[in-house]
């Protein structure tokens, strides 16, 4: 990170703890305890769980960072879980742990104060916002961002720039989310995942990501 004096972008001194495994750790024991106790279940999903009422009339603003450690099924967690340990220990690695949990936990929760915002001004008030999508988006930006040569290898079997699958990860989102068959996906709240992550980057970081892709693809 540009060394600058201003406050929001004084960095951390570099440690590496892992902590993308630890989020992941977090993640599965609340899916475990909702799975395990499932007479909780129930309030885990009101209380955790992001819904525009309960956070305005009742002031329950922890759900923007709750929401993101509830997930619906095994699949919902398990592939965001497997997408943070791809992404995230190679950018939780470059960056240090601290500024890592920063990012992923500001990330995560400006998806959902952005989402929270989409429902409230078009009535969409009794939907619950759930699932830690927002966050990982953002990882998987960040991942682009600092490796933007690394190829992924979709199926195994297709290699993908980096830079280029987040560019048809916005492509298949914006067309789902505009043109899809009403499914429970929050694609909105991905797109939002990638829009914090540029924000994070310009604002903490000084870094310009669409610059960095740019200049690494010209040489």
């Amino acid at each position: 990170m540009p060394k600058n004096k201003f406050f929001l972008r004084r960095p951390f001194p570099y440690t590496y703890r892992r902590y993308a495994l630890l989020l992941i750790l977090i993640n599965f024991c609340v899916f475990g305890i909702r799975f395990v106790y499932p007479n909780i279940a129930e309030y885990v999903h009101y209380y955790g769980a992001m819904n525009p009422i309960l956070v305005e009339q009742y002031h329950m603003y922890w759900q923007f960072f709750t929401y993101m450690f509830v997930h619906q099924n095994i699949q919902h967690v398990f592939f965001n879980m497997l997408a943070l340990l791809v992404f995230g220990l190679g950018f939780e690695k470059a960056v240090g742990s601290r500024e890592f949990l920063l990012f992923y936990l500001i990330c995560g929760a400006l998806s959902g104060f952005f989402s929270f915002l989409v429902y409230r001004f078009t009535g969409q008030t009794m939907v619950f916002l759930l699932g830690a999508s927002g966050a990982v988006y953002a990882v998987l930006f960040a991942y682009a961002v600092f490796f933007p040569r690394s190829v992924i290898f979709i199926w195994g079997l297709i290699p993908v720039p980096a830079p280029v699958l987040v560019f048809i990860y916005a492509l298949i989102e914006l067309g789902s989310q505009f043109f899809g068959n009403g499914s429970n996906v929050a694609h909105m709240t991905h797109l939002f995942g990638f829009f914090a992550a540029w924000l994070y980057f310009v604002i903490r970081m000084g870094i310009h990501p669409v610059k960095i892709w740019k200049e690494t693809y010209k040489r």
